[in-house]
């Protein structure tokens, strides 16, 4: 009698605005669907946590990933262009403009979507983490030691050199964007 093997469970954490703004940097969108369907096939992802700031006029957006089998994570978010109350600054009033071009939106996933790679470190064999950013060494670092690192998914050539010792790990999202891009069906061409 063979034995089955029992399926493994590969869990993805996903920072979300880390990988969008690095695709659009490079002129295309990401097709979450494909993405998450990229997931499972290439790297038998079973999970996928997805972290990204809430802003309540995307609630469809989020509904949408959470069907197309993300676990999407909110993090609030708060407005930039408004002074917090616990804060108070003395600004120059030509520094005004510059803070203007900058993103009207903060919602910082990075420590969220640490901690949940650590409360589920006990479900899962694997992990992938997709992001370039940097502050995820620590956890590279951690999940590497332990075993439980499968790969490290950059957006782009572009991501953090604290991971030039994971580079056997390291995979780029970029070289398969003819398989991952949005197109827009109604003209045929991959959105920018």
């Amino acid at each position: 009698m063979r034995r089955r093997r029992k399926k493994k469970n590969i869990y993805a954490f996903i920072d979300s605005q880390n990988l969008n703004i690095s695709t659009q940097r490079l002129g295309w969108k990401m097709d979450w669907r494909k993405f998450r369907e990229h997931l499972t096939e290439k790297y038998g992802v079973t999970k996928a946590f997805m972290f990204i700031g809430y802003v309540p006029e995307f609630e469809d957006m989020y509904v949408q990933l959470h069907d197309t089998g993300y676990m999407v994570v909110l993090k609030p978010t708060f407005d930039m262009t408004r002074p917090r109350p616990e804060v108070t600054e003395k600004t120059d009033p030509k520094d005004k403009s510059d803070r203007e071009e900058e993103k009207k939106t903060k919602g910082n996933i990075d420590a969220d979507l640490v901690l949940w790679a650590m409360k589920e470190l006990k479900n899962y064999d694997k992990a992938v983490i997709v992001s370039g950013d940097g502050d995820f060494y620590s956890l590279v670092e951690y999940l590497e030691q332990e075993g439980k690192l499968l790969k490290l998914l950059a957006p782009s050539g572009h991501y953090s050199g604290l991971y030039n010792a994971y580079d056997k790990y390291v995979d780029r999202i970029d070289q398969s964007r003819r398989e991952l891009a949005y197109f827009d069906h109604k003209r045929r061409k991959p959105t920018s």
